[in-house]
């Protein structure tokens, strides 16, 4: 097992051990005792998401306020995508940066992204089914989003004319968003 850290405090790319031979592969997706060993992952996931979309899909940016404030666990079981995270906690060095990291069923990454981030995808490949584990339950009063196109991220998704659903285009734009989390070193 081996840990990246990223240029945002907190979020990590996790390179989980795989164990392939003839006939495919076996990896744990999660054990909450490694994960709390090795990784300093201290959380209690209460439910499991997937989706499955076509090329050039852009799901995001979305995040959950309190009291129904999600951490993610993503990795992707087909496909690839680019995995986007904005740091939106006032006072953090990176408030309204973002990291883009490629996911694919071939690398078997894992990120882990706090309470405390916008997340978000798009998908490279023809189709991609994304999996993840959150902290808190969905709950569409506490659902939030930025716009996956606001010109101060200005992220590269990497792909030409997105799909993005029409809820995710009613998103506001980070400095329209009201500033829900604080950041604590």
């Amino acid at each position: 097992m081996q840990i990246t850290k990223t240029d945002l405090i907190g979020v990590l790319v996790l390179n989980i051990d795989v164990f392939e031979d003839s006939r495919g592969y076996f990896f744990e997706s999660y054990n909450k005792l490694k994960y709390e060993k090795y990784f300093g992952i201290r959380t209690d996931f209460v439910q499991s998401m997937q989706s499955k979309s076509t090329k050039n899909t852009i799901r995001g940016l979305h995040y959950q306020v309190e009291p129904k404030a999600q951490a993610k666990l993503v990795h992707v079981l087909s496909g690839k995508i680019l995995d986007v995270i904005v740091d939106i906690r006032n006072g953090s060095p990176s408030f309204g940066k973002h990291i883009a990291i490629e996911l694919s069923e071939s690398s078997k990454k894992q990120v882990w992204i706090p309470v405390g981030f916008a997340h978000g995808f798009s998908v490279l490949s023809d189709e991609a089914e994304v999996a993840y584990l959150v902290s808190g339950f969905y709950s569409k009063r506490e659902e939030r989003g930025i716009i996956y196109n606001d010109n101060d991220l200005n992220i590269d998704w990497k792909v030409n004319n997105p799909i993005v659903s029409e809820k995710d285009l009613r998103n506001k734009s980070i400095s329209e968003i009201d500033l829900d989390f604080i950041y604590r070193d």
